[in-house]
């Protein structure tokens, strides 16, 4: 494979985006939104510039990963040479079958399609097109061009040649793969969601602060981040998203989105993205504070 088409330039899409060129793969990013690949674009820079600082890549190194990189707000145009095409839209069912319903059509028939859905089944997804085959999920963690998993994900009917071919794919990412199979959440997110929902949960019943909780997680058990803190960089909207996969998946209680994580997504507090969670964050600012309405 040379030719990649990756759909959705937002952070998840603008990573693999990044990941794909810095490694020699030719690149069409595409988003209905030219804003959005006009921030992708500026977000790639500043990372590869990052990465120049750090001694990882030269400046010609950086120079070339951009020139593989090309953008279009057209699927049709976008996807027409690809040999896999990359969906990482919004975590929307509906919105995800919409988009590779065009895949299928405008995609060359050899094309493998793959979707970086963290929660939605693969086998629904394959349903809408004529080539369940070559459907495959690969879900990369955020961010990027940092993290070395990718969790591939077997829909119903994909091919175990296409399964070889995506895991070889990975290895050239300098990516380590790790193949699961089609049900709710997968593994990272059936595992990950409700420890993260366990701790909202805790925050809820009053057993602990947002400081506390995380801090015992981080020193207790190792975790690089606490919970909370984990929750608001992924997205509460997505925390919550995915649990409702889960609960409607496996119509299990364990997996019942907590009614502050609802009551806080409706408010619009979503966390990094909205400027407020369960922390408060200074735009272009890693630094933290506790939000008022947990003091």
């Amino acid at each position: 494979m040379t030719h990649v088409t990756v759909i959705g330039a937002g952070t998840m899409g603008n990573g693999i985006t990044h990941v794909f060129a810095q490694n020699g793969f030719q690149v069409i990013m595409v988003d209905v939104n030219e804003a959005q690949l006009e921030k992708a674009l500026s977000t790639i820079t500043k990372n590869l510039s990052r990465q120049v600082d750090k001694g990882i890549l030269s400046e010609s190194q950086k120079n070339e990963t951009l020139a593989r990189i090309s953008t279009s707000n057209n699927i049709a145009r976008g996807v027409e040479n690809a040999e896999i095409v990359i969906e990482a839209a919004t975590e929307n069912i509906d919105l995800k079958l919409k988009i590779f319903t065009e895949l299928d059509i405008h995609a060359p028939a050899q094309a493998i399609l793959a979707s970086n859905t963290s929660s939605i089944s693969i086998t629904k997804i394959a349903s809408v097109t004529k080539r369940p085959d070559k459907v495959i999920g690969m879900h990369f963690m955020n961010p990027v061009p940092v993290m070395k998993l990718v969790e591939i994900i077997n829909g119903y009917g994909t091919s175990q040649e296409v399964t070889k071919e995506i895991v070889e794919l990975s290895k050239q990412l300098g990516k380590i793969p790790c193949v699961v199979n089609d049900y709710p959440g997968f593994i990272a997110n059936k595992i990950l969601m409700p420890m993260l929902n366990e701790a909202i949960i805790s925050l809820y019943e009053g057993i602990a602060g947002v400081s506390e909780i995380d801090t015992i997680m981080k020193l207790g058990m190792a975790h690089p981040m606490g919970p909370l803190q984990l929750a608001d960089f992924i997205g509460l909207d997505v925390c919550l998203s995915i649990l409702n996969v889960l609960y409607n998946g496996y119509g299990n209680p364990k997996y019942a989105p907590c009614p502050l994580l609802v009551n806080m997504v409706n408010a619009g507090k979503l966390g990094v993205k909205s400027g407020e969670g369960f922390y408060t964050y200074t735009p272009g600012s890693k630094d933290l504070g506790v939000s008022t309405y947990f003091k």
